[in-house]
């Protein structure tokens, strides 16, 4: 930018000594020289002030890498390498016999545990009627060891009783004998009853937990095809038919690149962004359509930089270490108009901000601008 503006100085000069036929002397070249620092000078400091410029200005994308949430071996692989597929899309496809065959296994522990719970609230019930018979045949061998018992208390003496001491002491034997039985009919009603009741939601929880593990043999056989997250495309494509696919982080089987969202940020001086703000005007010339500026708006300005991070180490601060003195991120929302351009994700691009403040030197911007839009066109790669 300075050079073009000590360029434009220059022709008005010359032009300016040839019309006006000023004199060319150590005054005039003088005068000339230093009214070009000063004007330039302050121009160039009221610009990159109030309406700050980048050349580091990147459209970012976003990639996913694709890593199976399951083990096995590649049976399918439709995705051919950068065409673009829609959500949902088939990606590759494992070997889903396992799955199946693991997924059956669950389903009929699930089935005999339903039926074993079937099972303990029947015997649930049958325990309960086995109490409630023996309470029944408890009361009626106390009612008859009370009534011969009162009987022969009531008699006048021992040869009057109605019946003999071996009979009561034979119906006292039954009730206790009853009692007994009574006893134990509850204690196995009580077993029964804990067994039956143990449920977590109301479910028994050996189905529950089979259920649980129902679904995420289903889970597994549902990843057992991988389908695309989003609309994109898949990046180098070396998977084939016949691979291992394992679910390790660190080792992905292939690239997502998501088409559906891209940013587009643009790093500017710190010092440049004490006026910029969200809602201002932004012009941008990208490298890949020379001649041509796109229109923008500052979505945001990201308050933190990347050399001002702590992470926890071992390694203590040292305030003395060196350090680049970091740029500010602007997060610039692009026009429509750039949507017609076929522009690739990590495309470099030129940026101008226009505050509010000192607008008339935005002409200025703008034109310097244009003139680096069309310098783009000098293309010398060899």
């Amino acid at each position: 930018m300075t050079t073009l503006l000590c360029l434009l100085y220059a022709a008005l000069c010359i032009v300016a000594f040839r019309l006006l036929r000023l004199p060319v002397n150590q005054w005039t070249l003088t005068t000339t020289v230093l009214g070009g620092v000063v004007l330039i000078g302050g121009i160039v400091i009221a610009m990159n002030y109030n309406h700050p410029f980048t050349t580091e200005a990147r459209l970012y994308f976003y990639a996913t890498p694709i890593s199976p949430a399951v083990n096995g071996q590649v049976v399918d692989v439709p995705v051919a390498p950068n065409t673009h597929v829609k959500k949902g899309d088939v990606l590759f496809r494992l070997d889903p016999r396992p799955f199946e065959y693991a997924l059956a296994h669950r389903k009929a522990a699930l089935a005999k545990a339903q039926q074993d719970a079937l099972e303990r609230q029947a015997a649930l019930k049958a325990a309960n009627a086995a109490v409630d018979g023996a309470r029944d045949s408890r009361d009626r061998a106390k009612d008859d060891y009370d009534r011969r018992a009162t009987a022969n208390a009531h008699a006048g003496g021992k040869g009057d009783a109605p019946f003999s001491e071996a009979e009561v002491v034979n119906r006292r034997d039954l009730y206790l004998a009853a009692e007994s039985a009574l006893a134990s009919a509850a204690a196995q009603a009580d077993q029964a009853r804990l067994a039956a009741n143990a449920q977590i939601g109301g479910v028994d929880t050996t189905v529950a937990q089979l259920e649980a593990e129902v679904a995420r043999a289903e889970f597994d056989l549902e990843q057992s095809v991988y389908r695309a997250p989003t609309d994109g495309y898949a990046a180098q494509v070396f998977l084939h038919p016949g691979m291992m696919a394992v679910s390790l982080p660190l080792r992905p089987v292939m690239t997502f690149v998501h088409t559906d969202r891209r940013v587009f940020a643009a790093a500017f001086n710190q010092l440049s962004l004490q006026r910029v703000a969200a809602g201002d005007e932004a012009e941008i010339s990208f490298a890949a359509v020379p001649g041509q500026v796109f229109r923008g708006t500052v979505k945001t300005v990201v308050e933190t930089m990347a050399t001002g991070q702590l992470e926890p180490s071992g390694t203590l601060l040292a305030p003395d270490d060196r350090q680049a003195p970091g740029r500010m991120i602007t997060v610039i929302d692009l026009g429509e108009e750039v949507a017609a351009y076929n522009l690739p994700g990590g495309a470099t691009a030129e940026v101008a901000v226009y505050t509010k403040s000192m607008e008339a030197l935005a002409i200025i911007r703008r034109i310097l601008l244009r003139m680096r839009a069309w310098e783009n066109y000098l293309v010398f790669d060899r």
